[in-house]
């Protein structure tokens, strides 16, 4: 078996590959290429309404790689209506590496304080490969992933990859697609020109105003606790592309 390093993991996703493992345990780590791919339109996004009643009311804050250890881990963990994860340690491993090389990035939603959720995934020029999500707070992973979209769409990503069609990701707005149409997507997003990949830079100041603030740079949101408004960020999201 092929050892699995980080630069063997981009060149897989660059392929529309992604790995798995049977669950927390698991030595081995095995290549998933669905025939149907979940992906959300960022230009779709269907925030619920009592989601969007939360968002507004200012309860969560949100950051973008200020905590992704804690974040990839507490995604490793047993859940409600689950015993286990595809997250072995040595995929924690990998994402890791990856997010020190600036590939792998996390979203934290924060709540008095307290990490109350999060999700994390991996960037490559306009593509976001999201991995998995975790609440502490009800919602707050929901909150997330309405702030991943508008990060994305601010920034000229063009595909959310979520790799799989699930019930609750269909109240999002996450649509099925063949494999072909998939990795043509993808094909896309890899060779775009668009996109301010700075956004992802793990060398950025975390010093931040406003994420929204259309003279600031793009560099100024990693590391950072935003302080957009609710009312703000739905705003962004209801926004035509």
């Amino acid at each position: 078996m092929t050892e699995i390093d980080t630069n063997l993991l981009l060149n897989a996703y660059a392929e529309g590959i992604f790995p798995m493992a049977e669950d927390r345990e698991d030595k081995e780590v095995f290549w998933v290429d669905p025939k149907f791919r979940g992906v959300l339109p960022l230009d779709a996004l269907h925030v619920p309404k009592r989601l969007a009643r939360r968002i507004r009311r200012d309860e969560f804050q949100f950051s973008i790689d200020r905590a992704f250890h804690e974040v990839i881990h507490a995604c490793s963990l047993p859940a409600r209506g689950r015993h286990s994860t595809w997250i072995s340690g040595r995929i924690e491993s990998l994402y890791s590496e990856l997010f020190e090389r600036g590939f792998a990035h996390s979203v934290e939603v924060w709540k008095e304080g307290e990490l109350a959720g999060g999700l994390y995934g991996v960037s490559l020029r306009a593509a976001f490969f999201g991995e998995s999500m975790f609440s502490r707070q009800t919602d707050a992973s929901k909150a997330g992933l309405v702030f991943l979209v508008a990060i994305l769409r601010r920034f000229g990503f063009q595909l959310l990859d979520t790799q799989f069609l699930t019930e609750h990701l269909a109240q999002f707005g996450v649509i099925e697609i063949p494999r072909a149409d998939y990795k043509e997507r993808l094909n896309q997003a890899l060779h775009s020109e668009g996109v301010e990949s700075v956004l992802f830079s793990p060398s950025v100041s975390p010093e931040a105003s406003s994420w929204f603030d259309p003279s600031g740079s793009a560099s100024s949101i990693s590391g950072a606790t935003s302080v957009v408004t609710g009312a703000t960020l739905l705003q962004s999201i209801n926004q035509t592309s």
